[in-house]
């Protein structure tokens, strides 16, 4: 048995205050606090919009474009039974991988109905038909009954909801607090939260610092933010999400980095993009699915710096971030904010993991 304590479940476990979970956004959004994760092994308790002291021109941000769709939805079999699905992704044209509640109910070949929850939807009702079982997720495959002309995601705003972490209880929130002020392209079914910090006030105000932007996108799905359940974390699968990164983004990548700029990932699903992209070691466009699993040990090739939350025990992104600047040093880090009563998960507050400190990297090659 591996005695590694980098390589083990039980390493990334915390004791967190159930008050300390946040149960809604700061308002504005950058009054979030802010803890400053300093190259010399220092910190610095702040807040969000404070950033820019932390940040100088020529660096680059690079943030997650995706949009949170409303993803989960309410039905019935035709024996009256509820149903509820969480739909994950996209598999063919109107067919859908989906986790079910419940799902030892769910068979293949059974149908769902779903009604629309406002009268003036142009479609009153959804019907859909499991068509498989997902082996990796425990989900099912959904066939829904639509015109081809007509895409699920074009009408189900009409049918389904946000889906907001199970942590969350308090109902408080809008939907608009759980997207990121520059989510355009639909297809997540969660929030890449670092990105909830930011206002566009504070957006101009970086730009105006000679501060760099550009997007990218990943639709956040089960790969994200399902658990890590093998004791030994290196045999853990990561689940299929989807990216693209373009050339224009490359470009702007590599003029950074031959400036002496560095490349800040806004949340950790934008690392898992530029990280993806640079596995080769030549940063490349790309456009499809990664499955890329980062953990202590990993040979950066990317990125300089990281803004991201406070993350569940256990989970992939605490794996991430340990592989940016140490587990012990985060689990530090970690009990540190505890104590100083800074709020946690989705929509808590944030950390600033500034460059030039511990990210160990392979060389860089740029789109040439």
């Amino acid at each position: 048995m591996n005695t590694d304590p980098d390589r083990l479940l039980a390493s990334y476990h915390y004791d967190l205050p159930e008050e300390l979970i946040a149960q809604t956004p700061a308002v504005p959004r950058d009054r979030s606090r802010l803890l400053v994760v300093e190259p010399d092994g220092g910190y610095q308790h702040r807040h969000f919009h404070e950033i820019e002291d932390f940040l100088d021109a020529g660096d680059l941000l690079v943030f997650n474009n995706t949009q949170v769709i409303p993803a989960r939805i309410y039905g019935f079999k035709t024996t009256g039974a509820p149903v509820e699905i969480l739909l994950l992704s996209e598999q063919q044209h109107n067919c859908w991988l989906a986790l079910v509640k419940p799902g030892r109910k769910l068979k293949i070949g059974t149908q769902i109905i779903f009604h629309a929850r406002h009268p003036e939807a142009k479609i009153p009702q959804l019907t859909v038909t499991i068509t498989a079982r997902d082996e990796i997720t425990g989900g099912r495959v959904l066939q829904f009954d639509l015109p081809h002309e007509i895409p699920l995601l074009s009408v189900l705003a009409d049918f389904g909801e946000l889906p907001l972490p199970p942590y969350i209880n308090a109902r408080s929130s809008t939907p608009e607090q759980y997207q990121t002020v520059y989510a355009k392209v639909p297809g997540a079914v969660a929030a890449p939260t670092a990105g909830l910090h930011f206002t566009p006030e504070l957006l101009d105000r970086l730009t105006e610092r000679g501060l760099l932007q550009t997007q990218v996108t990943l639709h956040v799905g089960v790969g994200t933010f399902r658990p890590v359940e093998a004791e030994d974390i290196t045999t853990h699968q990561m689940h299929h999400e989807w990216l693209e990164i373009s050339s224009e983004s490359i470009d702007l990548i590599a003029a950074t980095k031959a400036a002496g700029g560095k490349v800040y990932a806004v949340g950790t699903t934008a690392v898992r993009v530029l990280e993806t992209a640079g596995q080769t070691g030549k940063l490349q466009p790309y456009s499809g699915n990664t499955n890329i699993f980062i953990y202590p040990g990993y040979q950066w090739r990317v990125v300089d710096g990281l803004i991201t939350n406070f993350h569940l025990p256990g989970s992939s992104l605490m794996m991430l971030v340990s592989a940016a600047i140490g587990r012990q040093r985060l689990l530090d880090l970690y009990q540190i904010a505890i104590e100083d009563r800074y709020r946690f998960y989705s929509f808590g507050d944030a950390m600033l993991i500034r460059s030039r400190s511990v990210f160990a990297r392979e060389s860089f090659q740029g789109n040439k």
